[in-house]
Order: C-alpha cells, then sequence, then structure tokens
C-alpha cells in the first residue's frame, strides 16, 4: 500500500488552503490516503461559520497574486473547501484538527464544518503518518 500524503495546514489564507486542497485532490485521484492535520489558523479557517469567508492571501502574493486569484474564480475554479470535499469523494482523506489548537482558539467540535473529521493530537498525526511524506503549508 502507498505510504499516505501527510499535510500539516498552519496558515489560513485561501491561498494556501487552495494549494493544500490540490495536494490532496491529486493524491486522492492517484489512490494514496490523506492525512491532514489543521494547526491554528488553517484550523480557524475550517470553522463552519468561517469556511465560505474571504481568508486573505499571503503578504507574498500581493496586487499581482490578488488579480490572478480573483480571475481564476471567475473562470470557475472551486474554492479550496469545495475541492476538500470533491477529493474526500476521491478516496480517503482524512481532515483532524489539532487539540492544542482547538484549546488556544476555544472551539469545540461543534464549531468546526463538516469537513473535519475529529479531533486529535501530535502523536495520533504521527502515528497515523506512517513512512508517509510530511509536508508543511
Amino acid at each position: 500500500m502507498d505510504e499516505p500524503l501527510n499535510l500539516v495546514l498552519f496558515s489560513g489564507t485561501d491561498d494556501k488552503l487552495q494549494a493544500a486542497a490540490v495536494l490532496a485532490a491529486g493524491a486522492a485521484a492517484l489512490g494514496k490516503p490523506v492525512n491532514i492535520f489543521l494547526q491554528y489558523w488553517a484550523l480557524d479557517a475550517f470553522r463552519a461559520d468561517k469556511i465560505g469567508q474571504d481568508h486573505g492571501l499571503a503578504p507574498e502574493a500581493g496586487v499581482a497574486g490578488r488579480a490572478a486569484v480573483d480571475a481564476l474564480a471567475r473562470a470557475g475554479q472551486a474554492p479550496w473547501a469545495e475541492t476538500l470535499r470533491q477529493a474526500k469523494d476521491l478516496g480517503a482523506v482524512d481532515i483532524q484538527a489539532c487539540s492544542v489548537s482547538m484549546d488556544l482558539l476555544k472551539l469545540d467540535s461543534i464549531d468546526l464544518d463538516p469537513l473535519v473529521d475529529g479531533v486529535e493530537g501530535v502523536t495520533a498525526f504521527y502515528l497515523n503518518a506512517g513512512g508517509g511524506q510530511v509536508v508543511f503549508i
């Protein structure tokens, strides 16, 4: 069996979340399991009341980056949350919230969008990661 792709999401900007969603969808389409671990500002973006909001772009995107992202959206590129939903339809994509980040942000699991499968600690994340690559975004 293929080792999983393991994504640790820290940033909550739309461009970085979209990059992670595309990586997850690609791996899922190839039959590779995907583990996503949500920390801090990425976790905050997965709140049920915030998931559809504009989360901005990384500072290095600048004005040109904003124009390019807006053009892709107008052309029909799915938002990152929809891309993750599609990835889950394609294959084994597990999205877990970091328990420490949940405490920091004072969140309960009912505060999270249904895309999030549960809450786990970093040790459980590493156990699930097995020998697979870990990518930090």
